[in-house]
């Protein structure tokens, strides 16, 4: 199970390195990079030995509330 959650993961991260930037991460080069390091964050995160008593759970949480909010930030402009 372990092997094949790694393989759809690594398929959507090609798919997603080779999408067409959109016009709006283009104008956001921070926005984008802040995008990036969130979803770093959260791949080690969930590949994470432990739990650390819920809080690991909670930073996920957070990571996809965050990456939601900078999404709606590239929308407005």
């Amino acid at each position: 199970m372990k092997r094949k959650m790694m393989g759809i993961l690594t398929v959507a991260a090609l798919m997603m390195a080779f999408t067409p930037t959109s016009p709006a991460f283009e104008r956001h080069p921070e926005i984008q990079a802040a995008l990036d390091a969130l979803h770093n964050a959260k791949f080690h995160l969930e590949h994470a030995a432990h739990d650390f008593h819920g809080h690991r759970v909670d930073a996920i949480h957070a990571i996809d509330e965050a990456d939601r909010q900078l999404r709606i930030c590239m929308e407005v402009d």
